[in-house]
């Protein structure tokens, strides 16, 4: 019999509320620090410190009272979890229905070798659908983790050992691949978000070092352009720097993985480690994101389309359906390839360009978005505030800036459809490749605003309950649009459709 599934009542680690305590803890020694830096009173400083032990021991106390009282086991039939002193819960899952179990370790938690276990039924229901156990100790966690997915066949009487298979890997990190993810725009401004708060939370200390008095002389005695080119390139490179180091504490150890050939495993993480389970029979396809400054490196990401995949990210981590970091293309399309179980990447397969009055569209929008410009431009020379060989410069710059755009967001358009996949592409800005299996698409939605109707163009879009539930086709063609989806599904829309 396992010693993990066994029936009977168990608590959680107790070391939990030690970890929860030092994170609680830990901040106050940076903050004493500015405290001693910025001249503050000694009874300031040692009032403060003693409100943070107190406030620490009195959460440390409170979680004691809620480690006590929480309870949890583990039967060959359900997974149930009892919680509350007062108000009490008994809540429990089908073992039957269990499709992930994520492990999450911060840097407490590796440091009394315990780990916060999710557990998911892949559903929608919220609280109902997944438990979660704060801290196990870590050879336990992993156990668990290994009988919830798999099973174990001493639980079963009479029941066959399973058929292993070596845990396969289909990618590991490159060092040099975390330069793409300092190239990701949503990194850099992470990074000033988070420099912006703290000059916020220290500008007293600021003020009182002269910062800001020698930043404000310096600026008054420089050239503007040199003030704003040394202003703009120190905002890149410290955002960029940040950007890594943002990127590096995430990706740091990556490994995707193929475990006992039915799921796959994402593991990650350099000062929390994560790791991130999917049954591949909850997988419906693959979706390639490029963001444009990471496509004109050669870069893209992999996201995985599956279906009960929370769309939430945890702080500023990735979300569960990211396969890949971003990396060169080529290795993303071979991690692609590998999840699919093909031999070669299905979106790699030439697509089917959409009409021209799909470009006319795109460049309509450009000057669309170009005309307030324009009118802030002839406002600005009506009053005089700008010189008119600057207005014209903007106006020209912004006019191509969105006509390439509009060029670009066209060429992105594709689509194809193949035996197994149905595969759309788009986007400019964040160009989308989705691949997606055929037996996952549920339905149809076809839509066409007035102007698609004028130019004789459609959006198709293939329902699934996978990813972000419906994948589109956009601007395409009518009569294709129709027997993209007629071929997809043969039979579904023939009511729906009129026959000349």
């Amino acid at each position: 019999m396992s010693t993990v599934i066994d029936g009977q009542w168990r608590r959680q680690d107790p070391k939990a509320i030690a970890s929860y305590t030092i994170l609680v803890l830990a901040p106050m020694v940076p903050t004493i620090g500015l405290m001693v830096l910025s001249g503050t009173s000694p009874w300031v400083m040692l009032i403060t410190a003693g409100a943070w032990v107190a406030g620490a021991a009195v959460l440390a106390g409170l979680m004691g009272v809620g480690w006590w009282f929480t309870w949890y086991r583990i039967t060959a039939e359900r997974f149930e979890m009892r919680t509350g002193a007062i108000t009490r819960s008994h809540r429990s899952i089908p073992r039957d229905r269990i499709r992930s179990v994520d492990l999450t370790a911060n840097v407490a938690h590796r440091v009394f070798g315990v780990t916060a276990v999710k557990v998911s039924t892949g559903g929608q229901g919220g609280d109902s659908s997944e438990l979660k156990l704060d801290a196990l100790a870590k050879e336990h966690a992993d156990s668990l983790r290994q009988e919830l997915l798999f099973g174990d066949s001493s639980t079963v009487a009479g029941a066959e050992a399973p058929e292993q298979e070596d845990t396969s890997t289909l990618a590991r990190l490159n060092p040099g691949w975390l330069g793409y993810s300092a190239l990701s725009v949503s990194l850099i401004l992470i990074v000033w978000g988070a420099i912006a708060s703290a000059f916020g939370s220290f500008r007293e200390l600021l003020l009182s070092a002269g910062i800001f008095a020698a930043v404000g002389e310096t600026v008054q005695t420089t050239a503007l352009w040199l003030v704003i080119a040394i202003g703009a390139g120190s905002a890149l490179v410290v955002g960029v720097l940040g950007a890594f180091a943002l990127s590096l504490e995430m990706w740091w150890g990556f490994r995707l993985s193929r475990d006992r050939g039915d799921t796959l495993q994402v593991k990650r993480g350099l000062l929390t480690t994560r790791s991130i389970s999917l049954e591949e029979r909850r997988l419906r396809g693959v979706e390639v994101v490029e963001p444009l400054l990471l496509r004109w490196f050669g870069g893209a990401r992999l996201n995985a389309v599956a279906t009960g995949l929370k769309q939430k990210k945890e702080e500023n981590q990735p979300d569960n359906k990211t396969l890949m970091p971003p990396a060169p293309r080529a290795a993303v399309q071979r991690a692609s390839a590998a999840v699919l179980r093909e031999s070669r990447p299905p979106s790699e397969v030439p697509l089917r360009g959409h009409p021209r009055a799909a470009l006319r569209r795109r460049i309509n929008w450009a000057l669309m978005f170009t005309a307030p410009i324009l009118i802030a431009a002839v406002v600005t020379l009506v009053f005089d505030w700008i010189p008119v060989p600057l207005a014209v410069a903007v106006i020209v710059v912004a006019l191509l800036a969105f006509l390439g755009f509009a060029v670009d967001a066209y060429r992105n358009l594709g689509h194809a459809l193949t035996e197994q996949y149905l595969i759309a592409r788009n986007g400019s800005g964040i160009r989308r490749t989705v691949v997606l299996q055929r037996d996952g698409v549920i339905g149809w939605k076809l839509s066409r605003t007035f102007f698609q109707r004028r130019a004789g163009l459609m959006t198709v879009g293939a329902t699934t309950a996978a990813g972000s539930s419906i994948y589109e086709v956009h601007d395409v063609d009518e009569s294709e649009g129709l027997e993209l989806a007629h071929e997809a599904l043969p039979g579904l829309l023939a009511p729906f459709v009129e026959r000349r």
